[in-house]
């Protein structure tokens, strides 16, 4: 009987751990697009606005990974980061409902699939002394055949993996061209050249407008325009001064219709000086939009500009007979730790150059949101512009600086929903100049009727936003201008510029992510996949540092016997053929003998290295994948013998009370 129960015990968790299998093997067939995401930051589920997007594809679209599969599970810090991507593609694709296709292609050195990768425009890693290319890269394309490229998954843009795939998308299923409106007061196409630029012949566009026209098309907003044509797909204003109510109305409206704006406002725009009497620059303007801005929920420190000593760009003052060299803080060269690392604008951006910037401030408006993008450090303090318009010594700034304690912000993105800042609609037409008496004037005042068309009907008026508004304000004209972020150099008759900072890609990265939908805009910055093993660091970092040791012991000792041999042919110089002696051939010998033991143990050194790093990863994997499945079926085995023993000890008192 007991026999009988052992045996009835054992078949049971025989057939238990079947069953188990078998419902293992059942579901990897029939859930295949069931999933649960159990990663810490969700690095599986894609956001609302990703699906959106998704759901919102009306044709097909066909994505082609080129991953080198080979070379991918060589490399272990990016193996892992490879099966991150084509995980998040499938689901992709699976969430698509069949609009998108996923192709995965392995190109092979020297093979057509290769030629392909190259010929989309991925991009290849050199990988190893042999130059073997590794492919990481993803080209994407729609029904009529527009392309799209990731050149390469670069690992430090790992947390915006789920933006980049998105706007790829994004971008091939919205393929009309974008338009920019620019309304600026500042010559960013040239024009009157500043005080600095004087007998330097014709001042060029500002280098941030050339970047702008290579991505976008251009437009031109006047300044007291009554009307933001329904065209401009992102307005960018850059130190608004003195606008009309006509033209600020048209902003108000423009942004509650659903329209996108970058913004540049100026307490102290330094590169708008207009040249004075005896070449001296007046003192720079200021900018606002302060009808609108309450509004919105933003304030704007009135007078008021922000310095950071800890930041301060070093500049020189004085005459050539007594010059110096001082922190100017009002200058600040503002590292990626003032960055809002959270925001695809700013995220693994680079350092920005702000001059004399003003200060944003939350008004806490009910219904808008103010997330700040760029701020300075705590050690920052407030100057009055006041106090800038005349500086003639710049170390007055440094005395008696006491820092404010708190960081101060220099740019900031606006969402939410908003109303208008015209509650009684429209503002009253301006009066019409009097009549002038030339007939030139005459002329200019029916062209320019002609062209703003002033009779042109208004759309109704908004009183709130009819979708949340989407707004990049900077605090900061001065960043756009070449003297702070860039240097340009004349190479052959052509003009070079080089970043010394990231106020360009801002302005683009702006611009692009203006461009996109709600949905778009609310893919945000997401967590790593990889996370760092310290102790394989150790591992890596104590055999690195043995393998470095014995590279150089096999680089001195090449070096020592090469210098033997030299001494030992410095005998048979006036020999006509060189004829080896029995010393020269044994040192030969050695040195032979001495590259081979040592080349032995280098091997040896990076096998001990790569064994170290699978055993710890293998021991990793079992706690995380075995481990706790054994730990639960040793627990049902341990309860289930207990049990047994309970249900013999009753049967034998019961039988021994019979």
């Amino acid at each position: 009987m007991r026999t009988g129960k052992h045996y009835l015990t054992w078949g049971g968790l025989t057939l238990g751990m079947a069953l188990l299998f078998a419902i293992n093997l059942f579901s990897n067939t029939a859930f295949t697009s069931s999933r649960v995401d159990l990663t810490e930051n969700r690095l599986y589920t894609l956001t609302t606005g990703t699906k959106n997007i998704l759901g919102a594809l009306e044709e097909p679209i066909t994505l082609r990974l080129f991953l080198s599969q080979k070379q991918a599970t060589r490399l272990p810090g990016i193996s892992n980061y490879t099966q991150r991507v084509k995980g998040l593609l499938r689901e992709y694709e699976r969430q698509a409902g069949g609009n998108i296709k996923l192709h995965i292609i392995d190109p092979e050195p020297f093979s057509e699939e290769e030629d392909r990768a190259v010929g989309y425009g991925v991009r290849g890693v050199v990988v190893d002394e042999q130059g073997t290319q590794f492919y990481f890269g993803l080209a994407g394309a729609n029904s009529t055949d527009d392309e799209e490229v990731i050149p390469f998954f670069a690992l430090d843009r790992e947390e915006l993996l789920e933006h980049d795939l998105t706007r790829l998308i994004y971008q091939l299923s919205n393929t009309k061209t974008t338009t920019v409106g620019l309304l600026s007061s500042l010559p960013l196409d040239g024009g009157m050249p500043s005080p600095q630029a004087l007998g330097q012949g014709m001042p060029r566009p500002w280098v941030v407008l050339e970047q702008m026209r290579q991505l976008f098309t251009v437009t031109t907003i006047e300044p007291d325009s009554r009307l933001i044509p329904e065209d401009i797909d992102v307005l960018m204003v850059v130190h608004p001064k003195q606008l009309p109510p006509s033209t600020l109305y048209a902003i108000d409206q423009y942004v509650l219709r659903g329209g996108r704006a970058l913004i540049f406002v100026d307490p102290n725009a330094e590169v708008d000086r207009a040249a004075g009497m005896m070449g001296m620059g007046a003192p720079p303007g200021s900018s606002d939009l302060k009808p609108l801005f309450d509004a919105w929920g933003l304030g704007l420190v009135e007078e008021k500009v922000a310095g950071d000593l800890s930041v301060a760009q070093r500049v020189r003052y004085g005459q050539q007979q007594s010059q110096g060299v001082i922190d100017y803080p009002i200058w600040m060269d503002l590292p990626v730790e003032q960055n809002n690392p959270d925001d695809v604008v700013t995220s693994r951006l680079g350092n920005l150059v702000f001059a004399s910037p003003g200060i944003l401030t939350d008004l806490e408006k009910e219904g808008a949101n103010i997330t700040p993008l760029v701020w300075t450090t705590e050690n920052a303090m407030q100057y009055d512009v006041a106090q800038l318009r005349f500086l003639m010594d710049p170390t007055v700034l440094l005395q008696g600086y006491v820092p404010g304690g708190q960081s101060l912000n220099l740019a900031v993105r606006v969402s939410g929903q908003v109303e208008t800042a015209f509650k009684e609609g429209p503002p009253p037409e301006e009066p019409e100049q009097p009549e002038q008496d030339s007939e030139q004037d005459s002329e200019q005042e029916e062209e320019q009727a002609d062209a703003a068309e002033p009779n042109e009907p208004l759309p109704p008026h908004l009183e709130t936003s009819s979708e949340d508004i989407n707004l990049i304000v900077v605090a900061d004209a001065d960043m756009l201008h070449d003297e702070f972020w860039v240097t340009t150099q004349n190479f052959l008759g052509t003009r070079l510029s080089i970043p010394t900072a990231a106020n360009g890609n801002f302005v683009i990265n702006s611009l692009e992510n203006l461009l996109g939908s709600n949905d778009l805009i609310s893919v945000r910055s997401r967590g790593q996949f990889s996370r760092p093993f310290t102790r394989v660091a150790q591992i890596q970092q104590a055999a690195e540092i043995k393998f470095r040791q014995k590279e150089q012991e096999l680089l001195t000792s090449l070096q020592e016997t090469e210098n033997k041999l030299i001494e030992l042919e410095k005998g048979g110089q006036d020999q006509q053929p060189l004829i080896l002696s029995p010393e020269q051939e044994e040192e030969i010998e050695k040195f032979r003998e001495e590259k081979v033991r040592i080349r032995k143990e280098l091997r040896m050194v990076r096998h001990q290295l790569h064994e170290d790093i699978q055993r710890l990863e293998s021991v990793t994997k079992f706690i995380n994948i075995g481990f706790m499945p054994l730990v639960v079926g040793i627990g049902g085995v341990l309860i289930s013998l207990n049990q047994s023993r309970r249900r013999k000890r009753k049967s034998k008192e019961s039988t021994n009370a019979d």
